[in-house]
């Protein structure tokens, strides 16, 4: 077995097992935020610590990790904390996402359908979707104690007013187990709904601001709309993926400076790859 000069997964082993207990009670009470206490880590606060924190504290050395940066397994923060986490524990990485048991994850959820034997890590920047309305953190732990989401639905019914339709296209803002208003992390509306009864164990950590909470499998997420205005998402008019030809994806639009052309490509690059072998588990 390799030896490395520092502990296993990096953290120390107190640390690892405070951040244990405080997922254990986000997973007790879904879509409810558990204060920790947030370590240094060796990247800069907002560049995923509480997702790497995460991370480091439930991988096991039978584990396999994927990392991706708005779907993308080759972006510079991907690259980097998956080099990272692998160099801190040994662990196998994977491009692959029906090959991982861990998936940490900046702002997407894979398009291939994830199992109940995997975890899903969001790298969180804002934790608190009470945010978009009131600056006070005292405040908005009393309007979570109390349900209080009135503001919240002021401001979505303002955004009609003022657009004609609900323009949140990231953040956007859900309802768990009908209790907790919570924030998705910055993914796309088009991801939204799989976090709805899914079978995978979903995570989220904010470094910065040192909450963690969860969404367990099987768990009701529900967004926030109107009877007459409901929630969509994301519309591409129809484009395929250049690369796969999915409809069904969220795509990217990408400018070709070369040949002065615009096409749609998938955010998520393994279920492209996969998608153009035929080989993709769907919902």
């Amino acid at each position: 077995m390799t030896s490395y000069s520092y502990n296993y997964g990096f953290l120390d082993e107190q640390t690892k097992k405070e951040i244990r207990r405080k997922l254990l009670q986000a997973v007790a009470i879904p879509g409810y935020q558990v204060p920790y206490g947030s370590r240094e880590m060796p990247i800069a606060r907002g560049w995923g610590t509480g997702g790497l924190q995460i991370t480091l504290s439930i991988i096991g050395k039978q584990d396999t990790l994927k990392v991706i940066d708005q779907g993308c397994d080759f972006s510079v923060n991907a690259c980097n904390l998956r080099n990272f986490i692998a160099a801190t524990t040994g662990n196998t990485v994977t491009t692959d996402t029906a090959e991982a048991s861990i998936v940490q994850t900046r702002h997407r959820i894979p398009e291939e359908a994830m199992r109940e034997d995997q975890i899903l890590v969001f790298q969180v920047p804002y934790p608190e979707i009470l945010r978009w309305v009131e600056p006070s953190e005292r405040e908005t732990r009393r309007m979570h104690a109390e349900r209080d989401y009135g503001k919240l639905w002021v401001f979505l019914y303002e955004d009609i007013v003022r657009w004609g339709e609900i323009t949140l296209s990231y953040r956007y803002p859900v309802l768990v187990n009908q209790r907790y208003a919570m924030d998705p992390s910055p993914i796309p509306r088009h991801d939204v709904p799989k976090l709805h009864q899914a079978e995978t164990l979903f995570l989220f950590g904010a470094g910065r601001e040192k909450r963690l909470y969860a969404v367990p499998p099987y768990t009701e997420v529900v967004p926030l709309q109107f009877e007459d205005y409901h929630f969509t998402v994301e519309n591409f008019g129809g484009q395929p993926c250049r690369s796969c030809g999915s409809t069904s994806s969220y795509l990217n639009e990408v400018y070709d400076s070369e040949t002065n052309e615009r096409y749609f490509s998938c955010s998520d690059t393994s279920h492209c790859a996969k998608n153009s072998q035929g080989a993709i588990r769907h919902e």
